[in-house]
């Protein structure tokens, strides 16, 4: 494959589940950022723009989002419009594996960022690449990914890990990677960038957090919206539905909890 795939698409209900995730991570994958005023974004894959207007709010600069879909362009344009934030974000349609940015931009960029954007890659560290491209020697390069094989429910929901485990296998068919995170560091030194920092952003919960209810409705959704790839790859209809089934029996237990945590990594372009 040449060109990336997205299994969950960009229907109302996805970017529902996409704003709930903003809302859950965004401040905490701010705080990793460090980000100075006066800093100068691109953001890779900026889907919605959420999280690309709260970088613009940290430096005070505008950030320029580079997005595929034209129908996420226009419910980030929407969203930014209703919160009056519409200076704080240019969206610009194309893609990262080809990026849409004119050569007297590229160099210029203090920050380049993408997040949940590598997993769906063939090719994600020319991605990587076109991230170092993009900023000025001295510049940081920050991934944010899934390694879906690191999450972990307990007590186990019966029959939810086999479905899970058909979810990774959807990446595969689709040549994409579903524990990228574990290369982010990796994927930083490949394209000649000196890795600096990494850590985990976590974004699961347990029975009695007040978000806990949101945490398993996008594990849920997750699946529910790949429901077809999972049923191509051998796994039975009735027993994802089973399985779903099961994951929102168990998260009304009092002491169910979802182990999850979101990679994260910075490399520096060299001087």
């Amino acid at each position: 494959m040449s060109s990336s795939h997205y299994t969950h698409g960009s229907s109302e209900a996805e970017q529902q589940r996409l704003t709930a995730l903003n809302r859950r991570l965004n401040e905490r994958c701010i705080d990793a950022a460090q980000l100075a005023a006066g800093e100068r974004v691109v953001d890779f894959g900026a889907g919605l723009g959420q999280y690309s207007r709260m970088m613009a709010r940290a430096t005070g600069v505008p950030v320029l989002g580079l997005e595929r879909s034209p129908e996420q362009i226009a419910e980030a344009l929407r969203q930014a419009a209703a919160d009056d934030e519409t200076a704080m974000i240019e969206m610009r349609q194309g893609d990262v594996l080809d990026p849409p940015l004119r050569d007297d931009e590229l160099g210029r960029f203090d920050v380049a960022h993408a997040r949940f954007v590598l997993e769906h890659m063939p090719d994600p560290l020319q991605v990587v690449r076109n991230m170092a491209r993009a900023v000025r020697p001295g510049g940081r390069v920050i991934l944010s990914d899934d390694d879906y094989d690191g999450l972990r429910l307990w007590p186990e929901p019966p029959g939810f890990s086999s479905v899970w485990n058909a979810y990774q296998r959807t990446y595969d068919r689709h040549c994409n990677d579903p524990i990228v995170g574990r290369r982010l560091v990796q994927l930083l030194h490949q394209a000649d960038l000196r890795p600096r920092r990494n850590t985990l952003v976590f974004f699961g919960g347990c029975a009695g957090d007040p978000d806990f209810e949101d945490v398993v409705r996008n594990i849920a959704s997750i699946v529910d919206e790949a429901i077809d790839d999972i049923v191509a790859t051998g796994l039975s209809r009735d027993a994802v539905t089973a399985g779903l089934d099961t994951l929102i029996a168990w998260s009304k237990a009092p002491d169910s909890a979802v182990w999850f945590g979101m990679s994260w990594a910075e490399g520096i372009r060299p001087l």
